[in-house]
């Protein structure tokens, strides 16, 4: 497994175009969640992005938003690569990433409820706010 962590500047156009397929391929058509992917965001992220050797089977971007926060979103792993812990590991390289560029900045996540003890166990602790986005429970978690 090869993992990379990118600027959008520094990706390839293939690199761009698996990325974005695979978050398509699991977010709209697996969790049938028709929703607007490309929100702009991905232009100012770094992307971490998990090669197989074949295929791009991990992703997910880390970015600062207007207030001076660190989020890491988009947070994606192929259906063929689930159970594998890639997921761990791509949030642990994620973090220790975010870690060492924006040091005393807490980590913020929007998660899906039902990772909640996925996210725990990476050391997130939800803040209390619940919500539904895109007919998924979701809630906001604070490293």
């Amino acid at each position: 497994m090869d993992t990379r962590i990118k600027s959008y500047l520094d990706l390839t156009k293939e690199e761009l175009y698996d990325l974005l397929a695979l978050r398509i391929e699991v977010f709209v058509i697996e969790q049938n969640c028709p929703y607007q992917d490309l929100d702009g965001v991905d232009k100012t992220a770094y992307h971490l992005i998990t090669n197989d050797g074949v295929a791009t089977v991990a992703t997910l971007r880390i970015y600062i938003d207007n207030n001076n926060v660190v989020h890491i979103g988009r947070v994606v792993v192929a259906q063929t690569h689930r159970k594998t812990r890639l997921g761990r590991l791509i949030m642990s390289k994620a973090i220790d990433w975010s870690k060492n560029n924006y040091s005393e900045r807490e980590i913020h996540i929007s998660a899906q409820q039902y990772l909640d003890d996925f996210y725990t166990n990476l050391g997130f602790k939800s803040t209390g706010k619940k919500y539904l986005e895109d007919g998924i429970p979701h809630q906001e978690m604070i490293l």
